[in-house]
């Protein structure tokens, strides 16, 4: 499994929020090398592990197969698109911005924006004042874009130096390519757990498909592997990891301190690099859905430290993405 070959199709696979059915299928098609009876339900992609073995707890393995993106509200007469947020996206970097409108088929465009000359650089623009130019006109355009279709940055992954890449899904597209790396270290071994995948749908706006798996699959852990804060300059580098050095492990009144305790004492047993997440309250994750699922869920967070989240230039360290496979394929199988 080439790690590097597998983030960068994942995180070039279109899949906006309400939207994923492409980046669902790619995931679906590299998720049957390891569970054969990997399918899309509801928007979500799940797969068996292995075998039921009778008399083990069932594990979940979650992440998210949605990015951040755009949608389309209308129309003007002088044939610019606008449109609205899909997910949280700071609206400083949306100026300027190249992005592919995804309707019967792709258009690409620009996001217009005010010369400096004719604006005082102070105001940061709302979306209903900026919109989306793509050089057709009204009647072009109503041929192939309608309203509600997604759009998402047109942004490719970048080799940065070393083991560092840039592009604009790695949340989550590396934590979907972490349980990928997982399955294939323990293909040969025997897990702990009746372990079950899911990517789900939706989770930028209020991890919707993590609720409908949460409650299909009923499983008594969940981990949901997902991308945190990234340290940075003028960031608190008490609330940031690092790049480089680990999976974040989350500790947090809403998440499971066994299983937060049983992750630490795995990456220490094996010598695994790790950070801690401390968190007051929710999560912001999947983890927060499973923990309240029908009679509760023993839920925790592993996370692959990020930068620059929710825009086109998100920043990791492969490193980190292969750390957390190995944290998760050793928590699976603790004790061969």
């Amino acid at each position: 499994m080439e790690l590097r070959e597998v983030v960068f199709t994942l995180s070039e696979a279109f899949g906006a929020s309400g939207s994923e059915s492409s980046a669902a299928m790619t995931a679906c098609v590299m998720l049957r090398n390891w569970c054969p009876d990997a399918r899309i339900e509801s928007g979500n992609v799940i797969g068996t592990f292995g075998e039921k073995r009778e008399g083990l707890p069932s594990l979940v393995l979650d992440a998210h197969i949605d990015q951040v993106g755009f949608i389309v509200t209308s129309i003007t007469d002088e044939g610019f698109i606008k449109f609205d947020q899909l997910g949280g996206i700071d609206r400083r970097l949306v100026p300027a911005q190249p992005v592919i409108i995804h309707g019967k088929r792709d258009v690409p465009g620009v996001i217009c924006s005010v010369p400096p000359h004719l604006s005082n650089g102070a105001d940061v623009v709302k979306y209903e004042d900026t919109a989306i130019d793509t050089g057709l006109t009204r009647g072009e355009l109503a041929e192939t874009v309608s309203p509600g279709d997604p759009v998402t940055f047109d942004v490719k992954c970048r080799q940065l130096l070393g083991e560092r890449i840039t592009g604009a899904a790695l949340d989550d597209r590396c934590g979907v390519a972490s349980i990928l790396y997982a399955l294939e270290l323990i293909k040969d071994r025997k897990p702990r757990y009746n372990v079950t995948v899911i990517f789900s749908g939706q989770e930028e706006v209020s991890e919707r498909g993590a609720k409908i798996g949460a409650f299909q699959l009923d499983p008594d852990i969940a981990i949901a592997v997902d991308v945190s804060f990234a340290m940075a300059p003028g960031e608190n580098d008490k609330k940031c990891g690092k790049l480089g050095k680990g999976p974040m492990i989350g500790i947090s009144p809403s998440l499971s301190r066994e299983i937060t305790d049983g992750l630490i004492e795995t990456a220490k047993l094996k010598e695994i690099p790790y950070q801690l997440e401390v968190m007051n309250g929710l999560t912001s994750t999947n983890a927060d859905r499973y923990s309240v699922n029908r009679c509760g869920c023993k839920a925790c967070t592993v996370s692959v430290p990020l930068r620059n989240m929710h825009t086109p230039v998100e920043v990791i360290d492969l490193e980190d993405v292969r750390l957390t496979a190995q944290l998760l394929a050793d928590y699976i199988t603790e004790g061969e």
